[in-house]
């Protein structure tokens, strides 16, 4: 046991040392190596970073354990046909629907329920275009999870009397009352003179849309001012992860019954949860990186042919000492082997460095900017794994050629 491990331990030292006596071209063979690890990681850090911001922004529009339940609700694009099919299927949601949604179902913790249209808002000379004018019930910050940074949201006795309450997003408030406290301040909306009594924290932009341009007032209000005309959604929690999946199929039979629908009727509403969205992302991503990865592992592949083409230098270098070796004794496998841990090392010491360069340009990136760059232990496994498997792959035919050398026309050659 003692001579097998004394055996690998020469043998890599032998290889360390031959890879030291020829710096420069070990480091110019160990670029393509580390390009490819770099490549390889730093594309996996960007989709799995791509993953986390979208799944992130997606918390803070939808709140977690929450569900909705619209005329029109789906996860990814719909074709024209499935639209025109929708419209013509599903029912317009109402008032009543609301409270048949509250009152069956028992698991959820909150039952409320929006609507949207678009304005222009104007205030003092200053404009800003397309704010999302939100109709809502008092219990959607705690559905939705919303922060208020200022303020606090809609009361109950708010929506329940139609009063000319809002609450403004940090856009809004930037625009029309920088520097300045804007609660009990008035602005107007379609005309209606409302009164300003909170403001929610900042959320950022989700492709390429501020999710800051809001303006949230009382669901009654909001009906008096642009009609009742348009459906409304219902919105509902469950009280923890765990409940969820009971709590979102409770709704849907509550939903299905109130709209007396059999068995194999297709639902005439569309149900969309945060866990569905996330599942959506995940497949997206995993698209990605089916698609992108194998690409970015071509470079790799470029990187495995030149640690090839110097290990054939090497071993036209090393003819006579294969020779010599061979001569006293040393078998074809025991040269086999010497060349293969010589590229291996060479290889994986690219995938080392490489993994080393891709973390520091990820950082940069996270430090310097607000894209999130994640290095996830399986992309680092894999750049690991597939430059160590490089060099055994493309050593293989180095070390036969090498192993197989008469040591009378080796030692000859010197």
């Amino acid at each position: 046991m003692r001579v097998f491990y004394g055996f690998y331990l020469d043998a890599a030292r032998i290889a360390l040392q031959s890879i030291f006596a020829h710096k420069l071209r070990a480091l110019l063979t160990l670029i393509g190596i580390i390009i490819g690890v770099a490549s390889v990681v730093l594309v996996g850090a960007s989709i799995n970073g791509l993953n986390t911001f979208v799944v992130d922004t997606i918390s803070k529009l939808l709140g977690s354990n929450h569900f909705m339940i619209a005329r029109i609700a789906a996860v990814g694009h719909l074709t024209q046909e499935e639209w025109e099919k929708m419209m013509k299927r599903n029912k317009v949601l109402d008032w009543e629907d609301l409270e048949w949604l509250k009152y069956q179902c028992t698991l959820c913790t909150e039952v409320g329920a929006e609507s949207f249209n678009s304005v222009d808002l104007k205030q003092e000379g200053q404009e800003i275009f397309g704010t999302a004018v939100i109709g809502s019930t008092a219990n959607v910050a705690e559905i939705e999870d919303k922060t208020i940074s200022e303020g606090r949201f809609l009361l109950p006795h708010e929506v329940e009397h139609s009063m000319l309450a809002c609450v403004i997003g940090a856009e809004i408030r930037d625009k029309f009352y920088p520097g300045l406290n804007p609660i009990g301040k008035t602005i107007k909306v379609q005309g209606a003179p409302m009164t300003i009594v909170g403001v929610e924290a900042a959320r950022g932009s989700f492709l390429g849309g501020s999710l800051d341009n809001n303006i949230y007032i009382p669901l009654t209000t909001f009906e008096r001012i642009f009609g009742r005309r348009n459906s409304i959604q219902l919105h509902g929690k469950s009280l923890n992860r765990e409940m969820f999946e009971s709590t979102v199929e409770q709704a849907r039979v509550a939903m299905r019954n109130r709209h007396k629908l059999k068995g194999n009727e297709d639902d005439d509403f569309g149900l969309v949860d945060v866990q569905q969205v996330n599942n959506q992302i995940d497949q997206f991503t995993g698209s990605i990186a089916l698609v992108v990865t194998p690409i970015t592992c071509i470079s790799l592949l470029v990187g495995g042919i030149v640690v090839m083409n110097i290990m054939l230098v090497s071993v036209t270098e090393r003819t006579f000492e294969i020779g010599l070796r061979k001569a006293v004794g040393a078998r074809r496998r025991q040269i086999l082997v010497q060349f293969l841990i010589e590229s291996s090392i060479l290889s994986s010491l690219g995938g080392v460095l490489g993994l080393l360069v891709a973390a520091g340009i990820a950082g940069l990136i996270r430090t310097t900017t607000s894209i999130p760059m994640t290095i996830t232990i399986s992309y680092i496994l894999l750049a690991l794994v597939v430059s160590g498997g490089i060099g055994m792959i493309f050593g293989i035919y180095p070390a036969y050629k090498a192993a197989k050398l008469d040591p009378i026309i080796a030692l000859t050659k010197n």
